[in-house]
């Protein structure tokens, strides 16, 4: 049995988390043991432990935009030496076979692959267009210290070799598998109307994904609100949480709505439990990440729960949604053209269920979980056996 080491950004269950959840528990246990260590506690940990996955909280930093002038860097060079031995010293006297760093903004595995000696892979989940510094010196380190980096769509790994620090040949695609059993058209969502005050012959349009910088609530919101106001029986919902210290963005949305004159028509939701649910509440599914989105899991769960998809056209969701199959695409950026695209959908019932039913058949056939997981245990198989 070979022990695999894997190191996390954080304790939450957003997309990362959740496949870096699926890989642990879903891998074969006869030959592979996973040993997580988290740099905090929350609900990541304890879905973990509930599913008997050895979990370790060590308190290590993450590269974030607070450690990015003079006074962080030495912030984050104290606290990273501090954190390497508190994380070697858990370990004291155990072998570990194979590192799994499971996105760019953790570096401790650098460190620890010296001191261990051990393969190192890299999985990244991201596409860092700014600071364009980060972008390089995270490309570069990537590029030195991994035996394999594992991109989860094309335009990960066309990002990555266009940074020209990494070989292609280094690169691996694995792209992430989600469980069916849990998202799917079967998880029970009528309790939904009554909590929230919904209609139940409304249409409603929903979006999942945490609010920062990127993942394009205001966008929704703006295309949202003139279709709003011609539909009194149309509903909009945004679920999410935010960073840590940034509570305004979401108090910025509260504006956003407050002042749009169909503030009825919209929920703003935190972070919740029951996401399963919600998919199949929705009628619609919208992602219109500002940024090129890597290959994100909110889709791949509203695939699995057979919806249709709105999003802007760059990134992996363009791997995900095939236009005039199981979504539309707008031109990135221009949210009057995700406007009518979602539009589109709203006026089409037919039309919806054709495309959710195509993001059901498409997201089994090149997403599924089993797939995910056997490409990961042939290359930890290759890289522990050399």
């Amino acid at each position: 049995m070979k022990n695999i080491l894997y190191l996390h950004a954080g304790s939450e269950m957003y997309g990362s988390d959740k496949i870096l959840l699926e890989l642990v528990t879903g891998l074969n246990k006869k030959s592979f043991h996973p040993i997580v260590v988290l740099p905090s506690t929350g609900v990541l940990e304890t879905k973990m432990l509930e599913a008997n996955i050895e979990v370790h909280v060590v308190d290590y930093p993450i590269l974030r935009r607070k450690y990015m002038n003079f006074k962080g860097i030495l912030k984050y060079c104290y606290f990273y030496r501090q954190s390497i031995k508190k994380i070697l010293n858990t370990f004291k006297g155990r072998k570990i076979d194979l590192i799994h760093i499971n996105t760019l903004a953790v570096l401790e595995g650098i460190a620890l692959k010296r001191k261990l000696r051990v393969p190192l892979i890299w999985h990244v989940h991201e596409i860092i267009l700014r600071p364009r510094i980060v972008f390089f010196v995270t490309s570069f380190l990537a590029g030195m210290f991994s035996e394999k980096i594992v991109a989860v769509s094309k335009p990960v790994k066309q990002h990555l070799i266009n940074s020209k620090l990494i070989s292609a040949k280094k690169i691996v695609i694995i792209h992430n598998g989600i469980d069916n059993n849990i998202y799917s058209d079967q998880a029970k969502f009528n309790y939904i109307f009554d909590e929230l005050e919904i209609p139940e012959n409304s249409v409603r349009v929903g979006m999942i994904g945490r609010i920062n910088a990127w993942k394009g609530q205001k966008d929704f919101l703006n295309a949202m609100f003139p279709l709003l106001k011609k539909n009194k029986n149309l509903y909009a919902f945004l679920l999410g949480g935010t960073f840590d210290g940034e509570k305004w963005r979401r108090e910025e949305l509260e504006v956003q709505i407050k002042s749009s004159g169909v503030k009825s028509q919209i929920r703003l939701l935190d972070f919740r439990k029951d996401t399963a649910s919600f998919y199949n509440f929705f009628d619609i599914f919208v992602l219109p990440s500002t940024n090129p989105d890597p290959l994100p899991t909110v889709v791949l769960e509203a695939m699995a729960s057979g919806k249709s998809i709105v999003g802007y056209r760059h990134g992996g969701i363009t791997e995900m949604v095939g236009e005039k199959e199981n979504g539309l695409l707008a031109e990135p950026g221009n949210v009057p053209d995700l406007s009518k695209k979602i539009n589109t959908l709203i006026g089409n019932k037919q039309l919806r269920i054709r495309y959710g039913d195509n993001s059901k058949i498409k997201e089994e056939k090149y997403f599924s979980l089993e797939t995910f997981l056997l490409n990961f245990s042939k290359l930890y198989q290759n890289l522990t056996s050399s």
